[in-house]
């Protein structure tokens, strides 16, 4: 009989999985909130909007105490999330313009 240590690996994957699941949540929430006040928005405003809400920390109160970097492949794939989701849709004629 031989004893095996614990896998750890296992773990720390999971816990990666967590944080970009708590990051996507964090950017798509940030995203509806901008979109919620403005109705609609070129897609470049609401990418440079996240950007920076991000880095001036301005996450909502529940997470200000939390900075992560965001890049605009994060904010776009949020964005297409949501697209997917139903929560957003593109005006007909400009499709560049996104709408709550």
């Amino acid at each position: 009989l031989r004893l095996l240590p614990q896998q750890r690996y296992l773990r720390t994957e999971s816990a990666e999985v967590s944080a970009l699941e708590r990051k996507r949540n964090i950017l798509c929430c940030l995203i509806t909130r901008i979109l919620k006040v403005e109705k609609q928005l070129h897609m470049d405003s609401l990418v440079f909007r996240v950007i920076d809400a991000c880095q001036k920390g301005q996450l909502g109160p529940a997470v200000q105490f939390l900075s992560f970097c965001c890049h605009s492949v994060d904010v776009l794939s949020c964005i297409l999330h949501l697209l997917n989701q139903g929560y957003l849709r593109r005006q007909e004629g400009r499709p560049h313009v996104l709408e709550y």
